[in-house]
């Protein structure tokens, strides 16, 4: 998984957990692929303070998955949902299943 797939997988997660101000600067570069120039500019702080930002989040996010491993168990829970919809008794109960994923809260 690239890094930016996976900080955003982290994000669906965990971005809840963060900061209302590293939420923002996560959406920028993680979600619109802002610059950190860009987002320095449009919030009025060094370049060097959007890269920290970037950095301390990543690394928290990270944190977050090795202690709660969300993003891992969702991955096992759609594996056994694809074997799941090979068995046709299976399939009545699996979108009942899968629109349980959806509770919960947002990120954005």
């Amino acid at each position: 998984m690239s890094d930016k797939i996976r900080v955003n997988t982290l994000l669906d997660y965990y971005g809840g957990l963060l900061t209302p101000r590293q939420q923002l600067i996560c959406r920028y570069y993680f979600r619109e692929d802002f610059s950190l120039q860009e987002i320095s500019e449009l919030e009025s702080i060094s370049r060097a303070a959007v890269s920290d930002t970037v950095r301390k989040c990543e690394a928290e996010l990270e944190r977050y998955e090795s202690i709660l491993k969300c993003v891992h168990a969702g991955k096992v829970r759609s594996d056994i949902y694809a074997r799941m919809e090979e068995v046709p008794s299976c399939r009545p109960y699996l979108e009942e299943l899968k629109e349980t994923e959806l509770i919960g809260g947002e990120y954005e």
